[in-house]
């Protein structure tokens, strides 16, 4: 999958969960609304039910005290129609009343009350309470009271067209937002697989060279014949390049193992004049192939924590470019110092510098400037696994370059660290 079919996936996710949110917000605030109209209208039917049993018992009064009866005839309570029946369902005000009514108020007058509802030929809602009750002689009667129930479509229109109005105008935004989101999260993922790419063809071409040469020099010794000269000369470069290519592979597990976290770290406290005379040693014979002097300067007894054998892969990585990088003659000088706090090891040369463009890339996996390429061979591999080394052990990694050589000054935290 491309990263941009993955933006757009989750440009849609996010827009298709903020809409499910809305959706099921909007449909819960109408039912919620739907529901609170319906609990209005039930109870104020209940109160005009309760009324006309008011009004009833004042009827009643009015006759027995022989006044004019017409307490029920005279109720009236806005937007409700009111109904009084006798207690076997026959509708005494007003006399007549629609069947549905009529069924309703029997059922009420079985059953002591009922609710119901009834949609009209024209689509209107309406609502029924009917209640039982007995009035002072005793008899029984039925009160019905009916309300139409408002359309919230209609009523709440414009509330409607604002909730969708502002709703769409959030999802557009969501979208937008989620897009932009999309694009920064995965800026990473690109980086990385941009990083990758660049990674696995460098590794190609660095191989490709020594693999060229071994099948090249393996070509030309099966085509000649047999000389013990020749062919020891062939082996000796084949076992060059073989060692070369031997150490460009180890220097990508390394980095490999170091990316993915496997490298163990043996922790320990140390002493870097101790590891650094051993980094010394190892790299003596090279300066002396080269026709390079390697000096020791101050020699300061300085404790830190770490990796020893790590702390002099780094060290010994930093002398193998100096004297790399140094033409005969030169000299590659390294000095421990310990003052002020710090524990350093500082290696200086004489060699060809590094042009002030290139350094901050040399750092770079495979980087290897067009100086550096016309002066020594290497993989540019080198200084990745020495800026990783001094990360774990919260060492500083400091470059300087100029006409004159360059300065490699590696600063240790003092005492005890803690590593991961």
């Amino acid at each position: 999958m491309t990263l941009s079919r993955l933006r757009v996936r989750l440009t849609l996710w996010y827009a298709g969960t903020f809409a499910f949110i809305l959706l099921v917000l909007g449909a819960g605030l109408f039912l919620s609304i739907s529901t609170q109209v319906s609990r209005r209208i039930d109870s104020s039917l209940t109160e005009a039910t309760a009324a006309i049993a008011r009004a009833t018992h004042d009827l009643e009064a009015e006759r027995a005290a022989g006044e004019a009866a017409d307490a029920v005839e005279e109720l009236r309570i806005p937007d409700r129609d009111l109904y009084l029946f006798d207690g076997t369902g026959k509708p005494i005000t007003p006399p007549q009343a629609a069947d549905w009514i009529a069924d309703a108020a029997h059922a009420a007058a079985a059953s002591g009350r009922t609710n119901a509802q009834q949609i009209s030929q024209d689509g209107r809602h309406w609502r029924l309470h009917a209640e039982r009750f007995s009035a002072q002689s005793a008899a029984r009667y039925v009160a019905v009271a009916v309300a139409e129930r408002p359309n919230l479509r209609e009523q709440y229109a414009g509330l409607i067209g604002i909730f969708g109005t502002a709703a769409l105008a959030a999802l557009i935004l969501v979208a937008t937002g989620g897009f932009l989101l999309a694009r920064q999260s995965t800026v990473p993922i690109e980086r990385s697989m941009e990083q990758m790419q660049r990674f696995m063809a460098d590794a190609a071409h660095e191989l490709r060279t020594p693999v060229t040469i071994l099948r090249s020099r393996t070509e030309i010794a099966l085509s000649h014949s047999r000389d013990p000269e020749s062919d020891a000369a062939t082996f000796r470069a084949i076992e060059r390049e073989a060692d070369r290519l031997g150490g460009i592979v180890g220097d990508l597990l390394t980095l490999v193992r170091a990316d993915a976290g496997e490298r163990k770290v043996v922790r320990g406290a140390l002493y870097l004049d101790d590891v650094a005379s051993q980094a010394v040693s190892s790299a003596r014979a090279l300066a002396e192939r080269k026709g390079v002097a390697l000096v020791v300067g101050s020699f300061d007894e300085a404790q830190t924590a770490g990796d020893a054998e790590l702390i002099e892969r780094l060290i010994l990585i930093v002398l193998d470019n100096a004297i790399k990088y140094t033409p005969a003659g030169g000299q590659v000088r390294l000095d421990v110092i310990a003052q002020n706090g710090k524990r350093s090891v500082v290696v200086s040369d004489t060699g060809i510098g590094i042009p002030p463009d290139q350094l901050p890339r040399i750092f770079e996996r495979f980087y290897r400037g067009e100086h550096a390429r016309s002066h020594a061979e290497g993989s540019g591999l080198g200084l990745p696994i020495a800026r990783w080394i001094a990360d774990l052990h919260g060492a500083r990694l400091a470059v300087s370059s100029g006409a004159n050589g360059t300065r490699v000054e590696i600063d240790f935290p003092p005492g005890r660290v803690r590593l991961p």
